[in-house]
């Protein structure tokens, strides 16, 4: 079945970016919103709006009944869940297929399947992927996982089996540390994905975070290779590349094509991430987990491939075969993302809502601007604080980076606190320029080498 009409079950500048991907394909948009979001951009944007709600995600974007009667009152063929909110929510898929209507990604029971972090890990192991030293599956209590670290020794991640984004996540190391997260990484992971189930697994030092982007139309899967995602901060990614640097040929080839086995291993349709932490003294990659859905930071991947992934999910959705073959996915230079969130790095990254001034976004050659963003735009309290996405093409790494500062430069946003400060430090940085960087880095960093950017920027 072909997707005539969609509708965008999110916010923000993914609800923007899946609009101007169906436009392309001329398909007929509908946009929900909350009381909250009534003069956001993709409301403007597209062909029909349709208000779901209050303020609060839980009483609009996060209610399934009040999505599915805006799609059966707007006549749509197809619900789009960007990503957050309801993107990985099974239930929810199942209830728009139940409804008669066509989910845009997986199947509720892949989503199922590979959302649950410790079934995950046994689909990656099926499929001969390497996992990371830890509890076989859950772990039940806290005796039982005091086992698994005597064996596999200190430091240790405790992480929640279900949900994502950095939520239900507690480093210990030592076992005084580790009794003390226990509870409270559990009663973390319940309060925000309704599961308090956990796992424990090996922390690799000098991790990096590598991960592979899939393509599949339940039949078939290709790769579209890997990112590189290792600058975060209390594990939330801040800065994005593709293709990751400094990793070898062998260790790039073997990490897709172990990507690839997980995704047949599974049928698996539509967009979705293979996350890896790669090990620089080792060599050795290790499988965290899979997103089954599409990430923030696929624009690095498009820019490097040119390949619509969200208008080649949406056609798969449709029915479509992967109209792209492995042999045909080529690599061509060098891009990062940064992400523009209204936040105050200088001060402790404090959140800043507020009204759009002025805008004045970097044009030209490679540098495109992912956004929600309008003048006299006010941005409303309620929600993540990603304002936009700054990704910055480049022939090599080098001449990328050199693009990105200068589009940083003449980058203008008034009226509420960014986070270009950070990324105009981060673009200067040698460790950076370098690629000598890891999971660990960015924390440090921040007290360190950005205090002494900003107080030179202040004498300046």
């Amino acid at each position: 079945m072909t997707i005539k009409s969609l509708l965008i079950a999110n916010r923000g500048e993914i609800a923007v970016r899946i609009i101007r991907a169906a436009k392309a394909l001329g398909i007929r948009t509908v946009q929900v919103h909350s009381m909250a979001d009534r003069d956001m951009l993709a409301v403007k944007l597209a062909d029909q709006s349709i208000e779901i709600g209050p303020p609060s995600a839980a009483k609009s974007y996060l209610n399934i009944a009040a999505v599915l009667k805006a799609a059966q009152e707007t006549g749509v063929d197809a619900v789009h869940p960007g990503y957050g909110f309801l993107s990985e929510n099974a239930g929810f898929a199942q209830a728009v297929e139940d409804a008669g209507l066509i989910f845009v990604g997986p199947t509720a029971q892949a989503i199922s399947l590979l959302g649950d972090k410790v079934e995950a890990r046994k689909v990656a192991i099926a499929a001969g992927v390497p996992t990371v030293p830890g509890s076989n599956g859950r772990v039940e209590s806290i005796d039982a996982a005091r086992d698994v670290v005597e064996k596999i020794g200190f430091p240790v991640m405790i992480k929640a089996a279900a949900g994502g984004g950095g939520r239900g996540i507690r480093i210990a190391d030592t076992m005084e540390d580790f009794e003390r997260h226990f509870p409270q990484a559990s009663a973390e992971a319940l309060a925000a994905f309704g599961d308090g189930g956990l796992y424990v697994e090996k922390v690799i030092t000098r991790a990096r975070h590598v991960e592979v982007q899939i393509l599949g139309d339940g039949e078939n899967a290709i790769h579209c290779f890997e990112r590189e995602c290792s600058l975060q901060r209390r594990r939330q990614k801040v800065w994005e590349e593709a293709p990751s640097f400094r990793l070898p040929e062998k260790a790039r080839q073997e990490l897709c094509a172990s990507a690839v086995r997980l995704a047949k291993g599974v049928n698996y349709r539509g967009a979705g991430t293979v996350e890896y932490l790669y090990d620089d003294e080792s060599g050795e990659f290790y499988f965290i987990e899979v997103n089954t859905r599409i990430q923030v930071e696929h624009p690095v991947t498009e820019m490097i491939t040119g390949i619509d992934l969200v208008q080649e999910m949406i056609r798969i959705a449709g029915g479509a075969k992967l109209s792209i073959r492995q042999e045909d996915v080529m690599v061509h230079g060098h891009a990062i993302e940064c992400r523009i969130n209204a936040e105050d790095p200088a001060r402790g990254f404090l959140p800043g809502p507020g009204t759009i001034e002025k805008l004045d976004v970097p044009e030209g050659e490679g540098v495109r601007f992912d956004t929600m963003l309008y003048e006299g735009y006010t941005v409303p309290p309620f929600y993540d604080s990603l304002l936009g996405k700054l990704i910055v093409w480049g022939e090599t790494r080098e001449a990328c980076i050199g693009r990105l500062a200068d589009a940083l430069d003449n980058f203008t946003i008034r009226g509420l606190p960014t986070t270009i400060p950070l990324h105009q430090a981060l673009a200067a940085d040698p460790s950076v320029a370098s690629g000598d960087v890891h999971t660990r880095f960015l924390e440090p960093w921040l007290e360190t080498d950005f205090s002494a950017f900003c107080a030179s920027k202040e004498v300046a």
